[in-house]
């Protein structure tokens, strides 16, 4: 741990994520006690504004200040991220590693409808989804989960694979170890990191869909504040208020950013291949 410590202080892109990430989940923690107005209070009088040392980020359409609903939108997409991202890598790597370690037709199975699945669109396979179960946050981290699912199964599969051919595994199978106490004991462990970093990447893509999915009207519903639903509401008012599509779309930017660069760093400080390529 503390060499792994003494390393990320020279990373300074994992620092620079880290910072991110870490003024991201700031963020969603004190909106959960403060905002600097309640957040759906509507003061018609004071809508359209611009910045000011009383709404620091302005007012929207209907007088709500910006600020706080930046603040609580981070919420929403910290909650649907994570879950979403939670699912897809449960299932996910239960089904790869059972793949890897059962193989035959359930590798097979697997293998072709992983590729069905990456044959369409993330985002038009979210659209169908939401489309068929209805427009709400809680159908949007279905949407997303499903297609996390592959994606943690493939990389699960392919990581586990290269496990099986290892001599500890196969000296664990002599042993009489079943497949499922060398999957457990030897298998999971040893790409643990690995998928850890696909999370991280995995979570800058949740928020990013989740963003997306609300701006066409098809995740959080109102009164709950999201980032993409206020863009949506920003694009009427773009040549009056143009700074109401900058912040929400600021913080998406920032947001994907800081996961991305934190992912980055997370690889090429768990990987020893990398490290060494990079020492050389």
């Amino acid at each position: 741990m503390t060499a792994f410590l003494v390393r990320a202080r020279r990373h300074i892109g994992f620092q620079l994520g880290a910072i991110l990430l870490l003024l991201f989940v700031g963020t969603a923690l004190v909106s959960l006690f403060w905002t600097p107005f309640p957040v759906d209070e509507l003061r018609m009088r004071f809508k359209l504004l611009p910045s000011s040392p009383q709404n620091l980020l302005g007012t929207d359409h209907l007088g709500r200040d910006v600020l706080s609903r930046i603040m609580v939108g981070a919420q929403t997409s910290i909650t649907v991220g994570l879950i979403a991202v939670a699912i897809g890598m449960s299932v996910g790597v239960t089904l790869g590693a059972w793949a890897a370690a059962r193989g035959g037709w359930v590798d097979e199975a697997l293998s072709r409808t992983s590729d069905l699945i990456f044959a369409f669109p993330a985002v038009l396979i979210a659209i169908l989804i939401t489309s068929v179960l209805g427009a709400s946050a809680r159908n949007a981290i279905l949407a997303i989960a499903i297609f996390n699912i592959p994606v943690f199964a493939r990389v699960t599969r392919g990581a586990a694979l290269a496990m099986w051919s290892r001599d500890f595994v196969r000296a664990a199978t002599a042993l009489g170890q079943g497949p499922f106490g060398i999957t457990w004991r030897h298998v999971l462990p040893n790409i643990a990191s690995m998928l850890i970093v696909q999370a991280t990447i995995q979570f800058a893509v949740a928020i990013l869909a989740e963003a997306g999915l609300s701006y066409l009207g098809l995740g959080a519903q109102p009164p709950v504040p999201s980032w993409g639903r206020m863009l949506r509401d920003a694009q009427t008012y773009i040549f009056q208020a143009p700074e109401l599509a900058l912040w929400p779309g600021l913080a998406v930017a920032l947001a994907v950013l800081g996961l991305n660069m934190l992912g980055d760093g997370l690889r090429d400080l768990l990987d020893p291949r990398l490290r060494l390529m990079r020492v050389g």
